[in-house]
């Protein structure tokens, strides 16, 4: 049996009560039997997980660098695909109205739709609607 690659963000967060009530307002789910006082496991889906920890929890992975502190730099843009326009519109929304703030301007490219935000804590994210033909065959010429 082939079990699919996952994917576990780590991000560090200053307060993991409202990081963990800012997901749950967007519609994550917590996996509680990985998470406690210094971790929550966001369940996105069946293979992305956003495991939340506190600065000095999130410090014992690092080796020679220090945590980004994404409030003063982007430490990347973490893109998330969603089945509509109207479904990227939603959580968007949905992220601001949690506590979060907007990013950029909506992008529209006619087969590819986005729209962005920052967490509570900085946290450059992209959600994003892509044709289905377009996601196959690339995007059409101009």
């Amino acid at each position: 049996m082939t079990v699919p690659t996952q994917i576990f963000l780590n991000l560090p967060v200053a307060d993991l009560a409202v990081s963990r009530k800012f997901y749950t307002d967007l519609g994550y789910t917590i996996n509680e039997a990985f998470s406690g006082e210094t971790a929550a496991s966001v369940v996105i889906s069946d293979t992305i997980y956003l495991m939340l920890l506190t600065p000095d929890f999130f410090a014992t992975f690092l080796t020679d660098t220090a945590a980004a502190d994404a409030k003063k730099l982007t430490e990347g843009i973490f893109a998330l695909s969603v089945e509509s326009r109207e479904a990227a519109d939603r959580l968007a929304d949905a992220a601001l109205a949690a506590g979060g703030s907007a990013a950029r301007d909506p992008e529209d490219m006619g087969f590819m739709y986005s729209r962005s935000f920052r967490d509570p804590d900085g946290h450059f994210w992209e959600v994003f609607w892509m044709d289905p033909q377009a996601a196959q065959d690339g995007p059409p010429s101009e």
